[in-house]
């Protein structure tokens, strides 16, 4: 099965309501170059073929659904970082949303508040990437190597212990 870097890129983009601020090329750049992140955090070898754009993955390590929504989160979290600095970064300046001239009414955007909201998600989006790592980890590795032989019982051993009472 082969998994093409654009298809993930236009799910996030979907999945996320299509956000103004980012697209599905600026999507796809991402994940090309943060494929070793995810290899580090689930210890894979996927690579990205450059002619195809497609995720190369094996028989023994393939590219699922699992390894697919990990992925997607660690963008999301990227994701959330990135508008939490701008929303940071334009805190000095006060964003009108709202004029009603009749009534002399000004409604501002409060900076702080969209910052707490953003750091909010980023919190939610990091605490259900560690649990489904912590899941994939947990049902998807196999030891790579076991040492000794497990099918050769031991020999029993008996050991007598006679303590003299009167000694203590």
């Amino acid at each position: 099965m082969t998994t093409k870097i654009v298809d993930i890129a236009d799910e996030i983009y979907r999945e996320m309501g299509e956000p103004s601020d980012s697209s599905i090329a600026s999507i796809a750049f991402w994940l090309r170059t943060n494929i070793s992140r995810l290899n580090i955090l689930i210890n894979k070898p996927y690579t990205i073929n450059e002619g195809t754009l497609e995720i190369s993955d094996t028989e023994a390590d393939p590219f699922g659904i699992n390894e697919k929504g990990i992925f997607k989160l660690l963008f999301i979290s990227y994701y959330y970082v990135r508008v939490l600095r701008n929303a940071l970064g334009a805190a000095s300046t006060d964003s009108v949303i709202e004029i009603d001239q009749n009534g002399f009414r000004a409604k501002k955007v409060n900076k702080n508040e969209l910052a707490k909201t953003y750091s909010d998600l980023k919190k939610q989006t990091d605490e259900q990437l560690k649990m489904m790592l912590d899941s994939y980890n947990i049902n998807d590795v196999t030891p790579i190597q076991v040492a000794g032989d497990d099918t050769i019982e031991a020999p029993s051993r008996t050991y007598s212990y006679s303590r003299n009472i009167e000694s203590l």
